[in-house]
């Protein structure tokens, strides 16, 4: 799941409309439009100083097996050498290409920002386990994921069927869209210019040139 450009057209109502059969995850697209105020704000997840000479923005899925290799082998060695140095800002942005995805999205942003990255190596780590089943089981395996990052089951039900942080990540996700093309994921910007994925030697050697075109 996750990584075919084609379902990209895949949109607002079809990650929020209940399948067939019993599913208590998110309420009907009807629902997430009976806000009276505006849309509730999408955080920008970071990591890194504020001030790196360098941006790294990562587009990914929580389906996607090859976005889960790299956060598991390049990742950690990405943020031990350029992030914790202070050389690298790095963006992590979701990408949604099926609603397992958007769900996982919404588990791992209810931690918060000091602990989302923290459950995103969670969901990452489980992905096998939890893609599988029906649509109410893959829910109730993500929450799973977010009882044992310490949340509660009280907050995890709020998460997952707020329709209106629903809608509103599906708004900010096809936004990031229109300004950067997404063919599949993981997809990297560096300093502005798209990549795809690729080991760890060859991201090292990219982010060199652009620390020393400084």
């Amino acid at each position: 799941m996750g990584a075919g450009a084609g379902a990209v057209a895949v949109g607002a109502y079809a990650l929020l409309r209940p399948g067939q059969g019993p599913m208590p995850l998110l309420p009907q697209p009807a629902h997430a439009q009976e806000a009276a105020t505006g849309a509730p704000e999408v955080i920008e997840m970071v990591i890194g100083s504020p001030d790196a000479p360098v941006e790294v923005i990562e587009y990914a899925s929580f389906t996607c097996p090859h976005c889960r290799t790299f956060h598991q082998n390049t990742m950690p060695r990405l943020k031990a050498e350029y992030v914790d140095s202070g050389q690298v800002r790095f963006i992590y942005r979701e990408v949604y290409f099926d609603r397992p995805g958007l769900w996982a999205s919404m588990v791992a942003r209810c931690a918060g920002p000091m602990r989302y990255f923290g459950v995103v190596d969670l969901i990452y780590e489980r992905q096998s386990e939890w893609v599988q089943g029906s649509p109410a089981q893959i829910a109730e395996n993500l929450r799973r994921i977010g009882r044992t990052a310490g949340m509660t089951n009280e907050q995890l039900d709020a998460c997952m069927t707020d329709a209106e942080m629903a809608q509103a990540l599906i708004t900010w996700e096809q936004a990031n869209r229109e300004v950067h093309d997404i063919p599949g994921t993981p997809h990297f910007v560096i300093d502005g210019t798209m990549h795809s994925n690729m080991s760890f030697e060859e991201f090292s050697g990219l982010i060199d040139a652009a620390l020393a075109a400084q």
